[in-house]
């Protein structure tokens, strides 16, 4: 089984009832075991796109699958919810990002793991510190903890007092 850190986040519709969902699709995956979820955060837009604020949150589970098939589960996930093309960095009802598959490396066509902007948001480090603040970046071998004190934007907002797992 590979430990998975996945980002969560969107700014359309009911968010948080999307993270839901896709916790709910999680937990009828054979192939997903002890999922654990971090605390909910409002954030600040990443880009320059002009748009409502966004919610995030970082989940994390083992899995047997491997990083191609997961890719495409997430992928396929996000469409069921009801994601719709968007821009980058656009406006979107949920978008499901691989932060880390296991401490692979990975960098093809479809996917890079470590994502590429892991270290440079304050709203995947702050929740992925959450449920592991020992956690390691698989290339650098630095601690996550190490990124987030040398961040020089900060995104959040505030920590909201929903959860997803209930």
């Amino acid at each position: 089984m590979t430990k998975v850190y996945l980002a969560l986040g969107g700014n359309v519709g009911n968010v948080i009832n999307n993270f839901q969902k896709v916790i709910e699709v999680l937990l009828q995956n054979e192939r997903i075991k002890n999922i654990e979820s971090s605390s909910i955060y409002e954030t600040k837009p990443y880009g320059d796109v002009e748009q409502n604020n966004f919610i995030n949150s970082v989940i994390s589970f083992d899995t047997d699958m491997n990083l191609e098939k997961l890719f495409d589960y997430t992928k396929n996930l996000e469409k069921k919810i009801g994601r719709k093309k968007s821009e980058v960095w656009g406006p979107r009802e949920i978008d499901i990002d691989i932060l880390l598959f296991g401490n692979n490396i990975v960098k093809n066509k479809k996917v890079t793991i470590p994502h590429k902007d892991l270290i440079n948001r304050d709203f995947v480090l702050v929740p992925l510190l959450e449920l592991n603040e020992e956690l390691k970046h698989p290339a650098t071998k630095k601690k996550i903890k190490e990124y987030l004190l040398k961040l020089k934007h900060n995104y959040i907002v505030k920590k909201l007092n929903e959860t997803i797992l209930k």
